[in-house]
């Protein structure tokens, strides 16, 4: 078993191609899965920003819905921004009809409520567990966390709100950390990916 992680970023909507490149330049094989048996191959996975209504209805058309699920249930380590912190939501503050989750995380998320789009900003942002300065956080239509259970963690906050959340081997966020060109919080991600790879015996 060698050192660098596979992870895979979902390409059924959103910024892909961006994250593609954040998980590379953070030290692991990036691929894009689109499929069952691509999610299969990978020790990690990147859920991207994009609409979480639209990647939601797209999961269960291409049939990666339950396998989603049940990976993140096995202790995949899974990182979802902005629609991606949605998707990972055991509730949904204000979901649309047929909006489904993988849920995995003990929180319930607010869509949208950082404004529309033309309301996006970006912030400095302190996330636990990166070191240095702070990140930039590029918020963009982006979801908050109204609140979270006992297992989770909460991370980072702007303004009162909680925008950055772990339980176990998942993390969240808010903002878009691929956007910006600081790959921190995606080193962070491979690092539980790398961490999860490890076998216990060792």
């Amino acid at each position: 078993m060698t050192d660098v992680p596979v992870v895979g970023v979902l390409a059924l909507q959103g910024d892909v191609r961006e994250h593609l490149i954040a998980l590379a330049a953070a030290d692991a094989v990036a691929r894009p899965v689109r499929r069952p048996e691509e999610l299969a191959e990978v020790d990690g996975l990147v859920i991207p920003g994009g609409e979480s209504t639209t990647i939601s209805k797209l999961a269960v058309l291409f049939g990666l819905m339950e396998p989603l699920r049940a990976r993140v249930r096995a202790g995949m380590p899974v990182y979802g921004t902005c629609a991606g912190m949605i998707m990972l939501a055991d509730k949904i503050l204000d979901p649309r009809s047929g909006q489904e989750t993988i849920g995995g995380i003990d929180m319930i998320v607010r869509r949208n409520a950082f404004g529309r789009q033309n309301e996006s900003f970006e912030a400095a942002v302190d996330v636990r567990g990166v070191e240095g300065d702070p990140v930039e956080g590029v918020f963009i239509r982006a979801p908050w966390v109204e609140s979270v259970g006992a297992a989770a963690e909460v991370l980072a906050e702007h303004e009162g709100h909680i925008v950055a959340v772990r339980q176990g081997t998942a993390l969240a966020t808010s903002f878009h950390p691929e956007l910006t060109g600081d790959h921190r919080v995606h080193g962070l991600f491979v690092d539980m990916v790398r961490a999860n790879r490890i076998p216990e015996s060792l």
